[in-house]
């Protein structure tokens, strides 16, 4: 069973934030869907990781080629069947599928309100579906753990 980690961004943003979590799930050895609203925005967030520090190389594609189930990391605004999901501008998951996930990760933008209320809601309907889940915070550069909400022991 999964668990839901939310990623408040205030003082970086999620393009320059995925790559270092992408790595770290690469790492793990799983398989990524970085899952998206908008395919425009899914697109940009194509060319951001193409073009990210000269000393890294995130494999990668773009839903829709023949090559989908290859890639490591898919951009989509669908849900696949993948080890870790990572949320961006707000799409939707369900407990179902953090539950069905190794780790999912939802990454919202701090200075936006209405990005705060749907992270607000999301945890609120995860947590109270039994998903275990933390919160981060960025200070001073760093990631800290700001709550904690453990599953329920199984029965």
């Amino acid at each position: 069973m999964g668990a839901a980690y939310f990623y408040l961004l205030t003082e970086s943003t999620v393009e320059q934030t995925l790559p270092t979590l992408i790595n770290r799930a690469l790492g793990q050895g799983w398989r990524i869907e970085l899952r998206g609203v908008d395919m425009g925005r899914m697109e940009a967030l194509d060319q951001a990781l193409w073009l990210g520090p000269d000393d890294s190389f995130l494999a990668h594609g773009l839903a829709g080629g023949a090559q989908d189930a290859l890639q490591p990391v898919l951009l989509t605004t669908t849900a696949t069947e993948r080890d870790c999901i990572m949320c961006v501008d707000g799409a939707d998951i369900s407990p179902t599928q953090v539950q069905a996930a190794q780790r999912v990760c939802v990454l919202f933008d701090g200075n936006d309100e209405a990005a705060l209320a749907g992270a607000r809601t999301q945890w609120k309907a995860l947590t109270g579906a039994g998903c275990a889940a933390q919160y981060w915070a960025q200070t001073d550069g760093r990631w800290v753990m700001k709550a904690e909400a453990a599953a329920p022991p199984a029965p």
